[in-house]
């Protein structure tokens, strides 16, 4: 049986998500919540396993964001930009911690 390769996304500021093509992720610059749902939705039709989001983004699509918390593929990971970072990447990993062992370790 053959396996299936999976693919990294990164979605957001096309200032904060060029360094990430540098070492050889796919880019996908938006400028605005639509163009990053629609964005999200055709990558995680399309085989990406990881999408890197940058936070600004994240923080104009909180129901999105909601309905791919529910689904196994893609994970959705919230990166800073160069704006410096918000905290909503930090709180979700610590959501994400405490409801996977049952109490907040971090």
């Amino acid at each position: 049986m053959a396996s299936k390769t999976y693919k990294i996304g990164v979605v957001g500021n096309r200032d904060a998500i060029l360094p990430f093509r540098l070492i050889g992720f796919q880019t996908f610059p938006v400028t605005e919540a639509t163009e990053a749902v629609n964005t999200l939705r055709r990558l995680s039709r399309e085989d990406f396993a990881i999408i890197y989001l940058t936070e600004d983004m994240a923080a104009e699509i909180p129901e999105t964001l909601a309905y791919y918390d529910k689904q196994v593929l893609p994970a959705i990971i919230l990166i800073p930009t160069h704006k410096g970072v918000m905290g909503l990447g930090q709180r979700r990993i610590r959501k994400n911690v405490e409801k996977a062992v049952g109490q907040d370790i971090l």
